[in-house]
């Protein structure tokens, strides 16, 4: 029963992402949480309040799509007993955004083992994840690094 209650209550918080004010007023809009948490799908459909200056998307509302992702998933596949942040990010921009735009946010259980392995010693590590947010005809708009802060929890004695 427990296991159930926890596998319903991290679907929820899913979903409840969708309701965060800077998502939901950015047009921003999680389409996808696989069950394990390994692969998440995000939209970012084209209105009045998130075009620039140009008419195409704006690049804050192109970035925050991308934010709390890799974190997020790293998160809830490690567990309570590490410590994770964003650390750092890098964008570039390719092309304009018009329409809408979609990312897909990857990890593998070959990245979390690295992890884990990377701070068993009690080490941190910042391991380098990238997603490329594309138009409909899968062109990309942009491209964005995200470095990831992990490390293992001190122990209490």
């Amino acid at each position: 029963m427990r296991t159930k209650l926890k596998i319903w209550w991290k679907r929820k918080k899913a979903t409840l992402i969708n309701w965060w004010p800077p998502f939901r007023f950015a047009g921003i809009r999680v389409t996808r949480f696989s069950t394990d948490f390994r692969e998440v799908d995000v939209e970012l459909r084209m209105a009045w309040w998130n075009r620039n200056y140009v008419g195409v998307h704006f690049g804050g509302s192109l970035y925050a799509m991308t934010d709390p992702f890799f974190m997020l998933m790293i998160m809830q596949n490690l567990g309570p007993d590490y410590i994770v942040w964003d650390k750092a990010a890098k964008i570039r921009f390719r092309k304009p955004g018009r329409g809408t735009v979609t990312a897909k946010f990857r990890i593998t259980e070959q990245d979390l083992a690295s992890i884990r392995h990377a701070v068993a010693g009690g080490d941190k590590t910042e391991p380098v994840f990238h997603v490329q947010v594309c138009n409909a005809e899968g062109n990309v708009v942009t491209e964005v690094e995200k470095t990831i802060y992990v490390k293992l929890k001190d122990k209490k004695p």
